[in-house]
């Protein structure tokens, strides 16, 4: 049987023998108003209600709108929904759908294609985990925990085809940005009904965004076409093709062939980071997204805090710039530096080996004996294992603790993610929306991603009260106690840096824009 890594090799090889006869006979080094991605990773799932990851959210924001878009400068503006009114109280929001939006099979956008996506990422049956994001809505959280089963209940209400009323528990200060995100968009209950499982391949998948899924060949490659009856605005792209090549070496050598037109860090190994900052056409900048060390909280030893803080202080952070080069922010924080009013540098369990060592002690581990053997699980990507490696060999120096490294591709990663995470786990989290609640939440009671499963009801009151403040000086000050809570006194999880981006494009990349939560939005981009 042929291996992941001996596919993509052919991969590489063809691709790079059809474009040698076929650059000869075109004498040019792009495809004309066409863009050629690295996607990285297959795809977990293009059902943009159960999708978790970035591969897939790169697909679906091309192929899916919703009431509101994201601009570059991550501003929620009219999209499908043409206009809205909010109440006085803050809670009722009414939303006015655009006559011309419609799906790909020519079928007019309606309200009651959000009524029945909502209803569907709420049933407890769809185990969607982003369906807290929802919670926000009247008696959302009741109806997706089962307190009540009519959905009728539900605060989404149609008031006409295209006028859509929506009823909040209470006022949000970040809900329209909530509405420019998949777990927002609509669905056709007809396809999803007809082909259930299936419903998302070439052919069957019906989307109302700027691009189409026209082709996907499973682990190898994936593209759109240009969507003809999308006019918000109409894309300049004809085509978006996407190849599916994990090894970061691979991605690289087909940005140098000119057989890909844009990389990011995922087709960029580490060994050529030197390299890369040189270019000419390297842009390097901050993410709102966090990498940590999440440990998981039901696993004993794990389950006991002065463990996982003795974990967290064990870790000093100024390493990962060293070993990546790629400008990384150390940090023992939670909010990233471009949520500017909420970033905090003082907040969290630094680097301290005497602490840590007294900490293990207290826990009843002095010089780590006598520590039960424990796992650590990292997705396979070179940098991934780097970071793996680097904390795995600072509890060996800190702590005296054998840390045993497990590795998985991506897929398998994700489904151990959501299933049985080992005693620790190395992921990362960026943000869905431009507010502090995006990684706040994740580690409420309820959040489906709240992989460590660890449960604070105080935790969960203050995240719960800054949310529904408009207030921005007690936003401020409830973050910051969540935070202390979060990762002083429990150390839940053990922030390491904050991410960026390197960015290679082609010249004949036009008008390309990046944007803090790394979404390549190709509606935009032309290639000429």
């Amino acid at each position: 049987m042929i291996t992941r890594r001996e596919f993509n090799k052919l991969l590489l090889g063809t691709i790079l023998f059809s474009s040698t006869s076929c650059t000869s006979l075109r004498k040019q080094n792009y495809i004309p108003n066409t863009l050629r991605l690295n996607l990285g990773y297959e795809p977990d799932t293009l059902d943009w209600l159960k999708a978790t990851d970035s591969y897939s959210f790169d697909i679906i924001a091309n192929i899916m709108v919703g009431l509101t878009k994201y601009t570059n400068d991550l501003r929620s503006i009219p999209s499908i929904a043409k206009k809205w009114d909010i109440d006085s109280s803050g809670k009722i929001y009414t939303f006015y759908l655009r006559d011309d939006a419609k799906w790909i099979d020519g079928r007019p956008v309606l309200a009651d294609d959000f009524i029945y996506a909502w209803r569907r990422i709420l049933n407890p049956e769809t185990a969607g985990p982003y369906a807290y994001l929802l919670y926000p809505i009247k008696n959302a959280y009741k109806f997706n925990t089962g307190q009540i089963e009519d959905p009728d209940l539900l605060g989404i209400q149609k008031i006409k085809d295209n006028v859509l009323k929506v009823e909040l528990e209470r006022p949000t200060a970040f809900f329209l940005n909530l509405t420019s995100y998949c777990f927002y968009f609509p669905q056709r209950q007809d396809v999803i009904e007809k082909y259930r499982d299936d419903w998302t391949e070439p052919g069957k998948i019906i989307t109302c965004g700027p691009f189409l899924l026209d082709k996907w060949t499973h682990e190898y490659k994936l593209s759109l076409k240009r969507n003809p009856l999308y006019n918000n605005p109409i894309p300049k792209l004809e085509r978006v093709k996407y190849y599916i090549v994990p090894e970061q070496s691979s991605g690289f050598s087909l940005y140098l062939n000119n057989e890909i037109d844009l990389i990011d860090s995922r087709s960029i190994p580490i060994s050529e980071t030197e390299t890369v900052r040189k270019m000419k056409e390297t842009d390097i900048f901050s993410l709102l997204r966090v990498t940590y060390i999440g440990f998981n909280a039901t696993k004993p030893p794990m389950n006991n805090k002065l463990v996982r803080r003795a974990f967290s202080h064990a870790i000093n952070r100024d390493i990962f710039p060293k070993i990546l080069r790629r400008g990384e922010i150390p940090t023992t924080s939670l909010l990233p530096p471009g949520l500017k009013e909420f970033y905090l540098t003082n907040v969290g369990c630094s680097f301290n080996p005497e602490l840590a060592r007294k900490l293990l002690a207290k826990a009843g581990y002095p010089d780590g004996k006598g520590f039960p053997k424990i796992k650590m699980l990292f997705p396979t990507r070179e940098d991934a294992k780097l970071i793996a490696e680097a904390v795995q060999s600072l509890y060996k120096k800190v702590l005296n603790i054998k840390i045993e490294l497990i590795n998985e591709e991506w897929k398998v990663y994700l489904a151990t993610m959501q299933q049985d995470p080992p005693h620790l786990f190395r992921t990362s989290w960026g943000a869905d929306y431009p507010d502090p609640d995006t990684f706040m939440n994740l580690f409420n009671s309820d959040s489906g991603n709240n992989h460590g499963k660890w449960k604070n009801k105080n935790y969960d009151k203050i995240v719960a009260s800054a949310a529904s403040t408009l207030d921005l000086g007690i936003r401020k000050e409830l973050y910051k106690d969540a935070q202390k809570l979060l990762l002083e006194d429990e150390a839940a999880i053990a922030p390491l840096f904050f991410n960026t981006q390197i960015l290679l494009n082609k010249p004949w990349v036009k008008n390309f824009k990046h944007n803090p939560m790394d979404l390549l939005l190709c509606d935009e981009i032309s290639v000429s």
